[in-house]
């Protein structure tokens, strides 16, 4: 056991080092490829700025680290949450996930990116051809997870990446690797996680439509097809860094705080704060908070700063453990995203 944590502080030492080094990368905003996979799920920890990396558990987890999934106290886990984003678009989400003996916790999630309708315009035609496109995007996860001690957790993420543009589409894949390390320095109810995420090659587009007829000014032979080569781009891969702390005020009251680095490569980084009020494990109220300091007037930060939202566990009420959760992320100029999730346990 020993010997287990100190390589986990080891592990994390180094994933700190590297996002010292690595910090930063504004000057690389918008030039990442499918951006999809940073679009948070779920109600709760949204609700709480992003913050509880170091002690998200269930199906939420899969997103914020994968190292909690294996925490939930329930044999069996599903999940549905949808979030209404900006611009008319709505991001879904279903996992399962079931516990496998001694082997640890494995999960299954499908996360659909819904853009809508959009009319195809040119040059020739800028108020429409009368075609209509809709934009497939979605990512299929498959999550491993255990509990290696009663202290440490660890989980990692496959995603595989799907993209369709009317007659482009590109395809890829990327792992999350996560680790929780709950009372730390031997202090009940305080943690520590570890999260790195969208690690992966490079995701091109390819399809029909980059075959495109040109006429060569110093040939005879007349239009020619050909084919345009389309750029590879990275991935958006991250790192962050967080602990938390649950405060028991008493039998039946408890607060919960948290706070997270988070180093994105390509966007400004977040200092991540967070706390959740408990009233018998059967009302939540949440509140986060999101410090961007590189954002300006020049380079803004669409997102407000803040968020909050509420939960209910019915467990106590019906003997099902079932919870609701609700967050509200207000945006700067489109209309706020708000989440619904539902969770069920048995």
């Amino acid at each position: 056991m020993k010997i287990i944590h100190k390589l986990v502080l080891i592990l994390i030492v180094l994933f700190v080092i590297t996002e010292l080094t690595f910090a930063g990368g504004q000057n690389r905003a918008g030039t990442a490829g499918a951006p999809e996979l940073r679009i948070p799920i779920g109600a709760r920890y949204l609700s709480m700025g992003g913050a509880p990396i170091a002690i998200s558990t269930g199906l939420e987890a899969i997103y914020w680290n994968p190292a909690g999934v294996d925490l939930s106290p329930n044999t069996l886990n599903a999940m549905f949450s949808n979030r209404s984003h900006f611009a008319d678009m709505s991001m879904n989400f279903a996992a399962v996930s079931g516990k496998i003996g001694e082997i640890g916790s494995l999960g299954l999630s499908f996360r659909s990116l819904n853009i809508g309708d959009i009319p195809v315009t040119t040059m020739d035609q800028p108020d429409g051809t009368g075609q209509i496109i809709n934009p497939n995007y979605f990512i299929l996860s498959l999550t491993y997870s255990k509990q290696l001690t009663d202290r440490v957790a660890i989980g990692t993420n496959f995603n595989l990446i799907s993209e369709n543009i009317d007659r482009m589409s590109a395809t890829g894949f990327c792992f999350d690797f996560g680790v929780q390390y709950s009372n730390l320095f031997n202090v009940p109810g305080l943690a520590l996680g570890v999260v790195v995420k969208n690690l992966g090659p490079q995701i091109k587009f390819d399809g029909n439509a980059a075959y495109v007829t040109a006429n060569d000014p110093n040939s005879q032979r007349g239009p020619t097809f050909l084919k345009l080569d389309t750029q590879a781009s990275d991935l958006p891969s991250e790192m962050s860094i967080g602990v938390s702390y649950m405060y028991q005020l008493n039998s039946e009251n408890s607060l919960q705080v948290a706070s997270t680095f988070q180093n994105n490569n390509y966007t400004f980084d977040n200092y991540n704060f967070g706390l959740e009020y408990s009233f018998k494990n059967l009302l939540y109220i949440r509140a986060g908070y999101v410090l961007t300091p590189q954002a300006n007037d020049n380079t803004p930060n669409i997102y407000q700063n803040y968020t909050f939202g509420a939960g209910v566990n019915l467990k106590q009420l019906s003997g099902l453990d079932v919870s609701v959760d609700y967050a509200y992320v207000p945006v700067k100029i489109f209309d706020a995203n708000q989440v619904i999730a539902v969770s069920v346990g048995f």
